[in-house]
């Protein structure tokens, strides 16, 4: 779209596409949103420190995430029913992120299969988002589907045992329709129009730390863990073979209280001190976000929202010009920091804000 020259830009542009139910699920928080407004707060209390006098006639925004190129710093995290978005869905947002050289991740409660996304978007790299559900067949027959499909990596989402209170979708009535497909949950959580919360109760609220083994080992992928906000789960995460770690608050739809994921992310990366890749979810909306949360030593990020509010205005279209967007705003931001790639982008290079009413 021509008048969007910005995530922010698509934002507006979308909450006129779609009804005021699947638009509540998609930008609403828990609670007060005190956590939603957060995320993108945290990323204002800090600012850089450029470097001058560096040649910077060649930069990129490519790096390596698990070990695998892509593109630009930024991975499309698992957003629930898209299908409510766009007709085509999560085939649209894959072969955005494949054309655009960078990995999707499917949720649970994808509204296409793992092999539907693989046929529509040959060369996406695709991971698998897991819930556990209350009925450990369906969450085997998942795994065993997402390795079918190519999947290459597994992320387990640890922060929903339950469902936050998301008073958006209660105000407004919003319901899961019941002709939406829901190829790994429609089984388990019926055929009836359901609040998300009613179909989120299909979820096992006793996944503990010694699940972890089992669902590893169910594929032998890597698991990347989504949701810690802790150095002490960080510990615990890299103590228990994960590959990598998320942290994310959810994108403020779990925990209403709970710290922004940029403030968080120092405390995790100290913890596990580069022993696995640790990645940052939330509030994503400019690539000075994103190199921010580089800087604070996430390896990358994933965006939820920003993607989705292209696909509401103009399909896979929209999803690839809100990724160009994004990797030209990186490419910028390494350049005029004095850096040439996402990986010479460090701590020195950013410094907490001064507030302006500080004495002097």
């Amino acid at each position: 779209m021509s008048e969007a020259l910005s995530c922010e830009d698509y934002e507006r542009l979308a909450e006129a596409c779609i009804g005021a139910g699947p638009w509540a699920y998609l930008a609403g928080g828990a609670a007060t949103e005190t956590t939603l407004r957060a995320n993108r707060a945290a990323f204002g209390r800090w600012t850089f420190r450029p470097r001058v006098l560096v040649d910077v006639g060649e930069v990129t925004a490519e790096t390596t995430v698990l070990g695998t190129p892509v593109s630009l710093p930024v991975l499309l995290a698992p957003v629930a029913y898209v299908g409510l978005y766009h007709a085509d869905g999560e085939l649209a947002t894959a072969r955005a992120a494949a054309a655009e050289g960078t990995v999707m991740c499917v949720s649970t409660m994808t509204t296409r299969s793992h092999g539907e996304i693989a046929a529509a978007a040959p060369g996406l790299v695709q991971w698998a988002q897991l819930y556990v559900l209350r009925d450990e067949g369906a969450t085997r027959a998942h795994l065993d589907e997402a390795v079918d499909a190519g999947c290459s990596a597994i992320v387990l989402t640890v922060d929903t045992p339950h469902l936050g209170r998301r008073e958006r979708d209660l105000r407004v009535g919003f319901e899961v329709p019941p002709d939406l497909p829901l190829p790994y949950v429609r089984a388990t959580v019926g055929g009836a129009a359901a609040n998300p919360l009613a179909q989120f109760g299909a979820l096992s609220p006793s996944v503990t730390w010694r699940d972890i083994e089992w669902i590893a080992g169910a594929t032998k992928l890597p698991l990347l863990l989504k949701g810690i906000v802790t150095r002490e789960d960080a510990a615990l995460a890299v103590e228990h073979g994960a590959a990598g770690i998320v942290v994310s608050n959810h994108g403020g739809r779990q925990l209403d209280g709970a710290p922004a994921t940029l403030d968080a992310l120092p405390e995790v990366v100290e913890a596990v001190a580069g022993r696995v890749e640790v990645l940052l979810d939330g509030g994503i909306r400019r690539g000075t976000d994103v190199v921010k949360a580089l800087a604070l030593g996430a390896r990358a990020v994933l965006a939820g929202r920003a993607p989705i509010f292209g696909l509401c205005v103009d399909g896979e279209a929209g999803v690839r010009h809100v990724l160009s967007i994004l990797r030209e705003e990186v490419l910028l931001t390494v350049a005029l920091l004095g850096a040439t790639r996402p990986e010479e982008v460090g701590r020195a290079h950013v410094q907490p804000a001064v507030p302006y009413d500080r004495p002097a």
